[in-house]
């Protein structure tokens, strides 16, 4: 797979499918939209191409959204190879690319610079200064242009829209077994481990610490967990806390992993950490001794996840 930072994509890129959006979490409702694509990839012979943007335009326009990913960049990358993914542009977003308007960005970017045969968009997507385009604008210049808009329906299971921003909510109410089967994988957050204040070594449970940047934040808790190494295959069973560490009166959302089994250095290592069950909330414990019989039995449950 190919990965672009701009339009400029080769000639055997041109004239293919392109799918636009955020594609956040690629959950069910993005892999079904894939899979259709994937037929008409088969159908007419074409590439299949993402085209999204960095930052995600809601966290550029409102920088309090700073906790708002499901998945970082790279972990959206892997996935989308995987469903068949030729080639995914990732333009920067900034002032100047939010001021361009709506019939430039048809006409000498979908039409002129990708050749675009196939245009994939939500319902809602809008584009352009000031948001001015719609999916009526694009449908309007099919002809001209030579393209044909695909307007796939939202996968609604349950009576619920299955979107990021559902799975964005289930996981800060903590239902981790729900956003699990609907991203069909384990939710993950990958980083580099740091040196923390060795809280957990002092207690007889070292744990590694790891910034969790631009993640949403889940229900701060405890987690059954597995943890890989990168580039490894091999999952260690592990216990995760996200939270804000009260008994030890912590400010920062902080993830802390205590790997079940293992002894070894993993600073400035590349880890992924799966969620693989909700154990409970985080606590505020009245003494040290209180929180290791509590974190004892967490790990009983973690063994058994």
């Amino acid at each position: 797979m190919k990965l672009y930072k701009d339009f400029n994509i080769s000639k055997n890129h041109k004239k293919s499918i392109i799918l636009i959006g955020n594609f956040d979490g690629v959950h069910l409702g993005h892999q079904r939209l894939f899979k259709l694509a994937n037929t008409y990839k088969k159908k007419f012979n074409l590439k299949i191409g993402v085209l999204t943007f960095e930052p995600m335009p809601k966290m550029f326009f409102n920088k309090n959204f700073k906790n708002f990913r499901i998945s970082n960049v790279k972990q959206k990358n892997v996935i989308l190879d995987n469903l068949g993914v030729d080639f995914i542009i990732t333009k920067k977003f900034d002032k100047k690319f939010s001021a361009i308007k709506s019939d430039f960005f048809i006409r000498e970017i979908l039409s002129k610079k990708l050749e675009a045969k196939y245009i994939f968009v939500s319902n809602n997507f809008r584009f352009g200064n000031k948001r001015e385009g719609d999916v009526k604008q694009l449908i309007k210049n099919e002809e001209k242009y030579h393209y044909k808009i695909v307007k796939p329906q939202p996968l609604i299971l349950n009576k619920k829209v299955i979107s990021s921003t559902y799975i964005r909510s289930l996981l800060e109410k903590g239902q981790l077994k729900k956003t699990n089967k609907l991203l069909s994988r384990n939710w993950s957050i990958e980083g580099i481990v740091q040196k923390g204040r060795q809280q957990g070594k002092k207690i007889g449970f070292p744990t590694c610490n790891i910034d969790i940047k631009d993640y949403v934040i889940a229900m701060p808790g405890v987690y059954a967990a597995k943890v890989k190494q990168k580039n490894s295959n091999k999952s260690l069973k592990a216990i995760a806390n996200l939270g804000y560490r009260p008994t030890f009166n912590q400010k920062k959302i902080l993830l802390e992993v205590h790997i079940l089994n293992f002894s070894g250095n993993l600073y400035n290592k590349y880890l992924s950490v799966e969620f693989t069950k909700f154990i409970r909330k985080e606590k505020k414990f009245k003494n040290v001794d209180q929180l290791k019989k509590q974190i004892q039995s967490d790990l009983k449950v973690a063994k058994k996840s």
